[in-house]
């Protein structure tokens, strides 16, 4: 008879405790549910497509999916969260240091300036070896003719006055290139064609300060001048000597009409004024008299060029002659 009175108290032991068990439970999700409403709504919500998460820790997630299903993270819950994975991932270090160079060049300032290269020039180069071995000697003069074929002949002539101390360039505007490989010269030049342009076009556009850097001086020359009496060498001496940014050779006296400023004096070796005919000049002091040189062969050093360059087509055409005054531009 004593069995089936301790299957009773069994019973109701067993009963007891599952019943404790659920509303524990019931009351546990209950307290964790107003727990995270009042958490939810004290802190602001935070985008996480704002957050840049990385790549190495999250591979493969959806923002815009945690965005839509989680609107409701609280941004401090979130930095918690980021700063745990930081310190979990000791081995990793995250460098947010911003680089900002102002003396970099326009549109490079994030760069660090071990990397910036911010010039380069028109030397050719082979495609195999050491970069370094590409070059005996550097040319540090350009000479650049504005060139129709029916000029190779004086272009030869010219060229042929050259030394290796020039590199020449071609602006071809008739678009015929290939009749120029005559010339044993013609294939160490650098021919540009473009059909009709003018040799400022040329100048504008591929003559950029940065890329002629490397040249102390630029020639930039019409296709139909004599040179029977010319010595590249020894001009570049009188023009270091006297200190010219902006210069010409002087014009033989016999060669037709040209301005008296621009005329080779046997008396001098470099003259920065004249006389012209009377009434012709209003100031002495000003063209035609004095502080200018024509565009037929204008020579630029390098810093007079990268002052020119920026004003070539800041009017629609230009006028005949530049107009340096002694030390400036």
């Amino acid at each position: 008879m004593g069995t089936p009175m301790r299957r009773s108290s069994n019973t109701n032991i067993w009963y007891t405790r599952r019943t404790n068990e659920t509303m524990r439970l019931i009351i546990t999700t209950f307290v964790g549910i107003i727990f995270g409403f009042f958490l939810g709504v004290s802190f602001p919500s935070l985008s996480l497509t704002k957050v840049n998460l990385s790549s190495n820790i999250f591979p493969s997630v959806d923002l815009t999916y945690i965005e839509d299903k989680y609107s409701g993270l609280s941004t401090q819950a979130l930095l918690n969260v980021w700063s745990a994975l930081k310190g979990r991932r000791g081995s990793h270090k995250f460098n947010n240091t911003k680089i900002w160079i102002p003396t970099n060049p326009r549109g490079a300032e994030r760069l660090p300036p071990g990397v910036i290269a911010a010039e380069s020039d028109l030397y050719s180069r082979r495609l195999w070896g050491l970069p370094g071995e590409d070059l005996i000697i550097k040319p540090r003069y350009l000479i650049t003719f504005t060139v129709g074929i029916e000029q190779k002949n004086n272009i030869d002539a010219a060229v042929k006055k050259l030394t290796e101390n020039f590199t020449i360039l071609l602006f071809h505007y008739d678009g015929r290139t290939s009749e120029w490989d005559e010339f044993e010269w013609s294939k160490r030049a650098i021919h540009v064609s473009v059909l009709k342009q003018t040799k400022w076009w040329y100048a504008k556009r591929f003559l950029h300060p940065d890329i002629v850097a490397p040249y102390d001086y630029i020639f930039i020359w019409d296709e139909d001048l004599g040179v029977e009496n010319f010595d590249p060498e020894e001009y570049i001496k009188l023009v270091k000597k006297h200190g010219l940014d902006i210069s010409q050779p002087g014009l033989s006296p016999d060669s037709g009409m040209t301005w008296q400023m621009t005329r080779r004096r046997d008396d001098t070796e470099v003259h920065k004024d004249t006389e012209e005919r009377p009434g012709w000049c209003s100031d002495p002091h000003l063209p035609p008299c004095a502080a200018f040189v024509e565009i037929m062969a204008p020579v630029f050093s390098r810093d007079a060029w990268r002052c020119v360059w920026h004003m070539i087509q800041v009017l629609r055409r230009f006028y005949n002659f530049f107009t340096p005054r002694d030390g400036e531009i």
